[in-house]
């Protein structure tokens, strides 16, 4: 990498003042309930927005393809300008996008309207990797070191899971109790609009700088590769958007080949959007696949296990038979247990390595999954499998994120971070196309609902992910030795 020119060159800015830590921990963690609440809140309310807005089920499936998308173009490019230019300066304005589509959808009343907000409310994947990189920095001017930023990693991942949580509870609840189809809306306007105003004065500014220029050409042909590949995942197996079609086939292998060709740029510009070469490094590449295979099912079974618990047994001949505040409440031992998982994460990891940690969060998810393989018949242990499941992912949610921080120098946190954020919803995406492969194939012409093969078939594939996840995660060996020869 060339040097920057002089005036590029980093820059070490004095604190205006002190912040305590105990006001940047609850800002921090007020911005990921925010984000959590943004990504949880419209579930309950999809099946009366097909009423209010006069649109199908179908056509909603393009509010997460679009929230998907926007992510995707978001995270690389707010990210590295957090890194350049200040990581809470570009927080502020990355909240303000998300305040503005979190107004448009409390405004919505029209299908294209609810799409824009949620195309801006996207940009809440950038929050993520901006607020590593205020924790990193402050860890490193006041001493804390990497434990300081793992708690705080930690403590961020529970946030968000809590938010999501929070998300589904306070739209279905406003959703009842206000005579409004549309009141339940505007949720994540207070929650974003809250965490904006508190914030804004408490969250310190980095002290470092390194200097450079964005790489935009770069950041273009990534957003273009990803969001072809993305889009061809989202909608593959669809109407229209059938696997061997031209239009998908198209799509696909030209996200795949502007890839290609972003690599190539990438490595030969002198200030990479995203360095590739981190890929030449083996902690680098295992914990990115780790990340793959542990999003594939926890993305991939996100619609298919809340449909099986609604589902009623008496008319299909399987399914838990909840309605849906009860669903609901049946998500929340998956919840409860990866914000759990998160939070032990970082003293398991002392205790038995990261190597460790990251076989036994796929060894956990693979167990949840095959628990309820073969006790979906029953509430109980079908419910125990999605809590051990969500135990293992919350070990790998804190894990793959913080060893992807620590893998990259101090002026690319916001990037390493944003690397893994990409990866989650890459992973996400190709589990969730291959479960609905599954169900797309195991369900009867003219049924709404698939057959009991089509779950078997996904826990079962979701199992054998993660078990792969586990071997893969063998293959780790710290960068940073601390004495222990399998950290």
């Amino acid at each position: 990498m060339t040097h920057p020119d002089a005036q590029d060159a980093p820059t070490l800015r004095p604190a205006v003042r002190a912040t305590p830590a105990t006001a940047v921990i609850a800002s921090v963690a007020l911005v990921e309930l925010s984000s959590g609440i943004t990504q949880g809140f419209l579930s309950p309310l999809l099946r009366g927005l097909t009423d209010t807005l006069g649109v199908s089920a179908a056509d909603l499936n393009w509010i997460s393809i679009a929230n998907l998308l926007a992510s995707v173009a978001f995270t690389p490019v707010l990210s590295r300008m957090g890194d350049l230019y200040g990581h809470r300066r570009v927080l502020r304005w990355n909240l303000a996008i998300v305040l503005l589509g979190s107004v448009l959808v409390g405004l919505s009343r029209s299908f294209g309207t609810l799409l824009a907000g949620q195309i801006l409310q996207g940009a809440f994947a950038g929050f993520f990797p901006l607020l590593v990189g205020i924790l990193r920095n402050r860890a490193r001017v006041d001493g804390g070191g990497e434990g300081e930023s793992r708690r705080g990693i930690s403590l961020m991942v529970a946030a968000l899971v809590g938010g999501i949580a929070l998300g589904l509870v306070a739209s279905g609840f406003v959703a009842e109790a206000v005579d409004s189809p549309t009141a339940a809306l505007w949720v994540p306007a207070v929650a974003t609009g809250l965490a904006l105003a508190v914030s804004w004065p408490l969250l310190p500014d980095s002290a470092h700088r390194p200097g450079g220029r964005i790489d935009w050409a770069g950041g273009l042909l990534l957003c273009i590769g990803l969001v072809a590949l993305m889009l061809g995942l989202g909608l593959g197996g669809t109407p229209g958007w059938e696997w061997t079609s031209a239009r998908t086939l198209a799509v696909l292998i030209g996200g795949v080949l502007v890839t290609a060709l972003w690599v190539g740029v990438e490595l030969r510009t002198a200030e990479p959007m995203i360095d590739v070469r981190m890929f030449r490094h083996r902690g680098v590449v295992v914990v990115s696949l780790v990340t793959l295979t542990f999003t594939f099912g926890m993305i991939g079974l996100q619609v298919a296990n809340p449909v099986f618990m609604g589902t009623s047994p008496a008319e299909h001949g399987y399914g838990l038979g909840l309605d849906p505040f009860a669903t609901g409440l049946a998500m929340l031992p998956n919840m409860l247990s990866l914000a759990l998982g998160a939070l032990l994460a970082p003293a398991v990891a002392s205790a038995v390595t990261d190597r460790l940690t990251l076989v036994c969060g796929s060894l956990l998810m693979a167990a949840g999954y095959l628990l309820s393989l073969t006790c979906h018949a029953h509430q109980a242990p079908f419910l125990a499998g999605t809590a051990v499941a969500g135990l293992g992912t919350g070990f790998l949610q804190h894990s793959t994120r913080t060893l992807a921080v620590e893998s990259v120098p101090h002026e690319r946190t916001s990037v390493g971070s944003g690397l893994n954020e990409l990866l989650i919803n890459v992973g996400g995406s190709i589990g969730a196309a291959a479960v609905l492969t599954v169900f797309a194939a195991r369900t009867p012409a003219g049924q709404a609902l698939p057959e009991l093969g089509a779950y078997t078939a996904s826990w079962t594939l979701c199992t054998a992910v993660a078990l792969a996840g586990a071997a893969l995660g063998l293959l780790y060996r710290s960068p940073h030795p601390t004495g222990r020869s399998a950290r």
